[in-house]
């Protein structure tokens, strides 16, 4: 496997296990300045790397009506902000070819959301930046048919590419994890994340809106960790049931220190 350097201090595939948490949508400067501190506290006291994500548009809700996020130059101000007063990396999603090179002079780390994963030019366009870029699975999409989303990041000359597992879609309205496709994209030669909160969640299962099943969140986590990944990425926010976006599937700090304190345990001992 190739680990992913994100800068001098992680790389993603060797290392402690790296943490990659925030809210769902960048909702204000102040709540994700505090959201960053805070997973940074926590990362801190249990020796596990952190990156603060957020994305600054969310164009895939399931209402018009619903709060899409701070757009493209107030988000990226926000998330320029966090990493230099915190001195974190950041992550976000790209949903259109020409916002790759401007998110890219911003944060660390690229996202292709999952629905978007067999865009060849987003991929393409993100590739060719030469940052770090995670491609989410898609819940259509079979694991090992994620080696053509890989090598088309790979054809830009960029190798920093890595994986994230969000859960297929099982029926309507629901999403099932087969834990079987965390050790298949490993062998395609990449680091693997683990999504555990998106894993939960029932998309537009709220009807304008999506539900979540937050209650197990710690044991595909825990289970997630045991058959093996490289990080974790998890929404995470102060007030779940008042976020603007997956409040549902996000965990309140006191519930992600308990996630991240147990996998790290079982991720060192994996």
């Amino acid at each position: 496997m190739n680990p992913v350097k994100i800068n001098d201090k992680i790389s993603i595939g060797s290392g402690p296990l790296t943490v990659i948490g925030g809210p769902c949508v960048a909702e204000s400067m102040e709540i994700c300045l505090e959201i960053a501190w805070s997973m940074k506290e926590i990362c801190e006291k249990l020796g596990l790397n952190y990156i603060f994500k957020a994305s600054f548009d969310k164009a895939n809700r399931s209402s018009v009506k619903s709060f899409r996020g701070a757009g493209l130059e107030h988000g990226l101000e926000i998330l320029a902000t966090v990493r230099e007063k915190l001195s974190l990396p950041v992550l976000t999603d790209v949903h259109e070819s020409s916002q790759a090179e401007e998110c890219a002079s911003v944060v660390d780390v690229l996202q292709i959301p999952a629905f978007l994963c067999r865009q060849t030019d987003l991929l393409a366009a993100c590739g060719a930046t030469g940052k770090p870029v995670n491609i989410k699975k898609g819940q259509f999409m079979a694991p090992k048919d994620m080696a053509g989303a890989v090598e088309k990041v790979r054809s830009t000359g960029n190798d920093r590419v890595m994986l994230t597992e969000r859960g297929s879609s099982f029926g309507y309205n629901n999403l099932v994890v087969d834990m079987r496709s965390l050790a298949i994209m490993r062998s395609l030669g990449v680091p693997v994340i683990f999504d555990a909160t998106h894993s939960v969640q029932l998309p537009g299962g709220l009807g304008n809106s999506s539900g979540g099943q937050r209650e197990f969140i710690l044991p595909l986590a825990r289970a997630a960790a045991a058959v093996g990944i490289d990080a974790i990425f998890m929404e995470v926010h102060p007030n779940p049931g008042k976020a603007l976006s997956d409040g549902p599937n996000s965990l309140d700090f006191e519930s992600a220190e308990n996630v991240l304190s147990q996998i790290r345990k079982i991720h060192e001992l994996a």
